[in-house]
């Protein structure tokens, strides 16, 4: 197996669409050779614990609403050619992610950590939940076979916080400043929603090594 590490955020609408690309060309392959693991990288770390309306920080982050929805615009292009829908109207709110990270990096504990990165993206983009909220967390986290109650329990700590926050930190030190990054066999880098057959192509020279 190759270990192919992934940067993202559930709130980042490339890390969506990217694994959705990702996914089509590993489903097409069927005995892919990646080993897959999930690093935290908060596309806002400043964020507020409670989150911020959207549409505001949108507003804000791309110099008022029209730029905003040109931009968003091209977002939603992309969703749909990757087999996506995505209700940006049904989104009020961007949450911190710190606390999804840490339920993302438990889950790997239990052998779950890509159903868990895809649940908290389908809750964020699909279904309008607040994945800041611990409630919901512990919840998604119960929809994903991890028990509910025990997350419940460790939200409410501050078990991991500092861990999770010092890897963001690390791989922004080792030069990741934009997500989705897919590092492959911890040597060749991959940056961006990139489409289902440049993974293809990837596959298949790993192959011919």
């Amino acid at each position: 197996m190759i270990r192919l590490d992934i940067f993202s955020d559930p709130v980042c609408p490339w890390c969506y669409i990217g694994k959705a690309h990702l996914d089509r060309a590993l489903e097409a392959k069927g005995d892919h050779p990646f080993e897959i693991e999930w690093h935290p990288f908060q596309l806002n770390p400043d964020m507020p614990s409670g989150g911020m309306d959207r549409a505001t920080y949108l507003e804000a982050k791309f110099g008022g609403r029209d730029k905003a929805v040109q931009i968003y615009a091209r977002v939603e292009e992309a969703a749909r050619d990757a087999g996506l829908v995505i209700d940006f109207a049904n989104i009020p709110r961007i949450p911190n992610t710190l606390d999804a990270h840490r339920l993302i990096y438990w889950a790997g504990l239990e052998g779950r950590q890509t159903p868990m990165k895809a649940a908290l993206m389908r809750a964020y983009w699909r279904e309008g939940r607040d994945i800041g909220d611990h409630a919901t967390l512990a919840a998604i986290a119960g929809e994903v076979g991890l028990n509910a109650a025990a997350m419940t329990r460790l939200l409410a700590t501050d078990a991991d916080r500092d861990s999770i926050a010092a890897r963001d930190t690390h791989a922004r030190e080792r030069g990741i400043n934009a997500v989705p990054t897919f590092i492959i066999a911890n040597q060749y880098v991959v940056s961006g929603a990139q489409p289902p057959h440049l993974w293809e192509q990837v596959m298949t020279e790993l192959a011919g090594q």
